[in-house]
């Protein structure tokens, strides 16, 4: 073999192994990586749930049934109520001092007759800043009307009226909102038909074929109701949060109170 043969096959060969060299890399690069680290599938609930349990805690809800805050008409309602509700616009902690007087007292019963504790926001939000008598007659912490005051026990008429003794009223409440959640499986509801009564909700649901509060439209009051209250509720159970100082809660110096019977 010639000089120039041999120049010419060994150019050829090291074509062939600079091609090869080449081909793999770009195999390497084109191939996803083989981890040896067992890696967890993704899910769609991983996706939705996805977030710090600090922000899942701050979501808003009544009786743990969830707000549903990604619905834009709602995030402006609640928005509006809770700004509603911050110190610069109530300008006293009136709220704070009304919580410590009532509810050491409404707490226990509510638990002895199975409704959630959030229920105990009602009053605050019924009895409003100033309390005492509804033009339309209701009256009390829980703002009975007469007729319905007397259906649950209570005495009203002749010097007497058990719409103003918090604990004799707190019990005909519970009673009346057992009998409500029976009605509508629904604890959201039940303080909707509350404040509007049972048979104007029920009209609505049927009418609308909607029993989701939070997606039904209801008259100006019942629809900003359950906004007020998880409004009252945030400021509350987080003060600070909303511009609230000087307070002092009763919920960090008394203890959980025990389970007794109640009756009237």
């Amino acid at each position: 073999m010639s000089k120039f043969e041999m120049t010419k096959k060994h150019l050829i060969t090291c074509s062939v192994i600079f091609v090869l060299v080449i081909i793999s890399r770009l195999n390497i690069f084109s191939t996803n990586p083989v981890f040896t680290v067992k890696t967890a599938a993704i899910t769609h609930a991983d996706i939705l749930f996805a977030k710090p349990v600090e922000e899942a805690e701050m979501d808003y809800n009544f009786a743990n049934e969830a707000l549903p805050v990604n619905d834009q008409r709602v995030n402006f309602k609640l928005k509006k109520s809770l700004a509603k509700h911050k110190f610069k616009n109530i300008q006293s902690n009136i709220l704070h001092a009304k919580a410590d007087k009532l509810f050491p007292v409404i707490e226990p019963i509510l638990k002895f007759y199975g409704i959630p504790q959030d229920f105990k926001f009602i009053p605050l939000v019924e009895s409003g800043l100033n309390g005492g008598t509804s033009p339309k007659g209701a009256k009390g912490i829980w703002q009975f009307m007469p007729g319905t005051a007397r259906s649950y026990g209570l005495r009203v008429g002749k010097g007497i009226d058990d719409r103003l003794n918090t604990r004799k009223s707190t019990i005909a409440a519970c009673k009346y909102i057992k009998e409500l959640y029976a009605e509508f499986n629904s604890w959201t509801l039940a303080a909707a038909a509350y404040n509007n009564g049972s048979i104007k909700l029920e009209r609505a649901i049927n009418k609308q074929n909607e029993d989701n509060y939070f997606r039904m439209t209801l008259n100006r009051e019942t629809g900003s109701y359950l906004y007020k209250i998880i409004a009252m509720k945030e400021v509350i159970n987080h003060p600070g949060k909303y511009g609230y100082k000087n307070f002092y809660s009763y919920q960090q110096k008394m203890p959980e109170l025990p389970l007794v019977a109640f009756n009237n």
